[in-house]
């Protein structure tokens, strides 16, 4: 008999459902625009409870969007511990607020975090004409991740190539 319920026992722990957990496969943040942290060399795209940043040092940033044209040849930044590309999901709805401010407010809170481990940032950069066609205003600058890996404690995911999107610089 005890077998007979040790048996049971067992194929109920192997069959049982498992905790609602949703395991992240990809994102989408293709129609949310481009937001730059005016004090922080941080650009970030948000959604709902769902966050996408780029964090560089100043000197990378500057030199990443320079305003000059890349031509055929892109700038290309090696993700690391210092160019970091990270994912988060919040507690709620997120802002740019909660990562730009100076004291970032108490709520959302974090409650899950993709750190990338690899990749590059590929940045395709292209003069920004006035409305006459003529006179250059700034450049548009098209960020692309290539071979990119998503890692948090429990699970990992990459991309061959995904398009963030583009950030317009003013002269």
């Amino acid at each position: 008999m005890k077998k007979v319920f040790g048996l049971i026992i067992a194929l109920l722990l192997v069959t049982s459902c498992d905790d609602g957990e949703i395991t992240l496969q990809s994102f989408d943040f293709e129609n949310q625009a481009i937001q730059k942290c005016s004090d922080k060399t941080i650009l970030l795209k948000t959604k709902n409870d769902e966050l996408l940043l780029i964090s560089l040092p100043e000197a990378t940033f500057n030199t990443a969007f320079d305003n000059s044209s890349t031509g055929s040849t892109p700038r290309t930044i090696t993700i690391n511990s210092s160019n970091e590309v990270i994912y988060r999901k919040y507690s709620g709805n997120v802002s740019s607020n909660t990562i730009c401010d100076e004291l970032p407010p108490a709520t959302p809170t974090v409650s899950k975090e993709w750190t990338t481990s690899g990749g590059t940032i590929v940045i395709e950069s292209n003069p920004l004409y006035d409305t006459d066609g003529i006179t250059e205003i700034g450049y548009t600058h098209n960020i692309t991740f290539e071979n990119i890996i998503f890692s948090s404690s429990e699970e990992s995911f990459s991309f061959t190539s995904y398009i963030f999107g583009d950030f317009e610089t003013s002269l």
